[in-house]
């Protein structure tokens, strides 16, 4: 099985270029969006984390983001313990998948957790700043103050770049994010 990492910066469209490869998607965002709504044992253990902030369950997103507003410790807090659930998750989806020829994992902090091994095969999605400040605005949900706190916990854009095997340049068309993926496939195929 080849796994194929997408990484880039907040906004540069990994989640769509990760869905374009028309191999199973391993997608970290939409597990979480679960685990914060299914998942009692998490909203405990926040809860017992940050009890001022984390209060209902199912977890609001709300109560979430107010907990990293106020301190970037709640950040680390919160990744903590959501990504150990998150690396289990992952793991039934490599069972689940283990005949795929391919399988893509689209997860933002996918080497800031090391959660990549030597063999993955990296794909930078790039994107103009001025296109992705774009988009993050036109996000119902989005929030300066929560971006930056984001952006401290990643690693330079730079480093994920020389990391990566392939660079895709997202330009938010289907066609030449298609393009740039033909390419890769015929490459490690």
């Amino acid at each position: 099985m080849i796994r194929i990492g997408i990484v880039g910066d907040i906004g540069s469209g990994k989640s769509y270029v990760a869905s374009n490869f028309g191999y199973p998607v391993f997608n970290a965002d939409h597990e979480v969006s679960k685990i914060y709504k299914n998942n009692r044992k998490i909203f405990k253990s926040l809860n017992k984390l940050i009890p001022k902030h984390i209060i209902s369950f199912p977890i609001d997103k709300r109560e979430i983001s107010t907990a990293i507003l106020a301190s970037q410790l709640n950040l680390k807090k919160i990744v903590k313990v959501v990504h150990k659930e998150i690396r289990k998750k992952m793991k039934l989806f490599l069972i689940k998948n283990k005949k795929k020829k391919i399988i893509i994992l689209d997860i933002p902090l996918l080497l800031e957790n090391k959660i990549d091994n030597k063999k993955d095969i990296l794909v930078y999605v790039e994107a103009k700043k001025s296109k992705i400040k774009k988009k993050l605005k036109n996000r119902h949900n989005f929030n300066n103050k929560l971006f930056a706190k984001f952006k401290k916990i990643q690693l330079p854009i730079d480093y994920k770049k020389r990391k990566a095997h392939f660079i895709i340049k997202n330009d938010f068309t289907k066609k030449s994010v298609k393009i740039s993926i033909k390419k890769i496939l015929n490459e490690i195929e």
